[in-house]
């Protein structure tokens, strides 16, 4: 084994280990069973997503020997479907301001589970697809596939409610702790002549910058694919889309 193999193996696993106390954190929410607890439930979601991102994009790629790539493979299936199944509960909260008790149930079930569906369940599932590809080069490919194919869900949009409740969640998932859409005066207009509107958002730690510029690159990315006209600031954005009244309608 390499020595950046394994670095980057050491790094996985210390990633692997900060989880738990995250799932903790999870359980003690969906144990409430309220709806009021979304946005908390949104944030953990983030911070799931953020670690698997790190670990797919930086690290996992260096990992060669078999044995690793099974288990931390088995390890992120795990993951892939805890943030599917909690982006699943939000978009429900969203949409129907209801869930009944055995969503909650069921999802504090399957983390108590984790072990068992990872060395049970995921492991099977990953030992086949790495037997299916034994040869280096079309294993390379899935793996890439795959890994595409995940980083490109966790930039899903929600699609219910209003543009402002859109864009409050898309930066809720991304890290925001604080968002507040306002209407454009004239003082401002200098930074997008066409502005209708100002959307703020904030962090619990203010001097994270890689974590404020990528919500406002995801918001950014929300609005342009709705063909609106969008400036970034660190903390601020500018769009001639006409939110407040959206709220309204």
């Amino acid at each position: 084994m390499s020595y950046i193999e394994k670095k980057y193996k050491n790094k996985i696993h210390e990633i692997f280990g900060e989880l738990p106390s995250l799932e903790n954190h999870l359980i003690e929410l969906l144990e409430k069973n309220s709806v009021k607890v979304v946005d908390e439930v949104a944030q953990v979601c983030a911070r799931f997503t953020k670690n698997i991102n790190l670990i797919l994009r930086k690290y996992y790629p260096e990992i060669k020997e078999m044995k690793d790539k099974l288990e931390i493979k088995s390890i992120l299936k795990f993951y892939y479907d805890l943030i599917d199944k909690l982006t699943d509960l939000v978009r429900n909260i969203e949409n129907f301001q209801k869930i009944d008790q055995e969503y909650y149930e069921k999802l504090i079930e399957f983390i108590d589970d984790k072990e068992n569906l990872i060395n049970g369940k995921y492991r099977t599932i990953c030992s086949q697809e790495l037997t299916a590809f034994y040869d280096p080069t079309s294993r390379a490919n899935l793996e890439k596939i795959i890994s595409e194919k995940f980083l490109s869900r966790s930039k899903e949009y929600f699609t219910f409610g209003s543009l402002e409740e859109e864009i409050k969640k898309i930066a809720k998932m991304a890290g925001a702790n604080q968002v507040s859409i306002n209407d454009v005066d004239e003082s401002v207009k200098k930074e997008l002549n066409s502005a209708r509107s100002v959307i703020k958002y904030s962090i619990s730690n203010e001097s994270d910058l890689k974590t404020l510029e990528n919500i406002g690159a995801e918001i950014r990315r929300f609005l342009v694919s709705k063909n609106y006209d969008v400036i970034v600031k660190l903390g601020m954005i500018f769009t001639d889309a006409k939110l407040l009244s959206d709220k309204k309608k």
